[in-house]
């Protein structure tokens, strides 16, 4: 039996290239390039016509050891909260009070990036801390 050796992890958004802009900076991903003969995906996309532009970006894992991420343009908006989300792991390792400081310093980073904090889910028995934050789009995510 064949095993999967890749996988992409799509999101459905309003802005697919502002969103894929946001995931690149937060995971230290690039953009895809633009389609060939474009230098930039702004010069792509003004040759389109309006309701063709930005329908799709992507943003890659430049070591190629993590997933590829896809967004794709649809006409609905978000209405209910993620049946998958992202966890981005910036406190591996850490704990108590060192781990609470990296990630509160991560927060501020993707808030300044265009995130927007939910709240603070504290350590319990069986959990270490963790933040709910969401992207420029409103899709949750915790970060670990």
């Amino acid at each position: 039996m064949a095993s999967i050796k890749q996988v992409q992890i799509t999101f459905d958004c309003a802005s697919p290239l502002r969103v894929a802009r946001f995931w690149a900076e937060t995971l230290g991903y690039v953009v895809a390039p633009p389609p060939e003969g474009y230098d930039t995906w702004e010069a792509y996309n003004e040759s389109l016509p309006p309701e063709e532009r930005d329908t799709w970006a992507a943003c890659a894992d430049p070591s190629g050891v993590g997933p590829r991420l896809y967004f794709q343009r649809v006409p609905e908006g978000k209405v209910v909260k993620n049946r998958v989300h992202v966890d981005v792991r910036a406190g591996i390792g850490l704990v108590g009070a060192e781990r609470l400081a990296t990630l509160e310093a991560e927060c501020a980073r993707l808030v300044a990036l265009g995130a927007t904090r939910v709240r603070l889910l504290p350590a319990d028995e069986e959990n270490e801390s963790c933040i709910v934050m969401q992207d420029v789009e409103g899709n949750e995510f915790c970060l670990d």
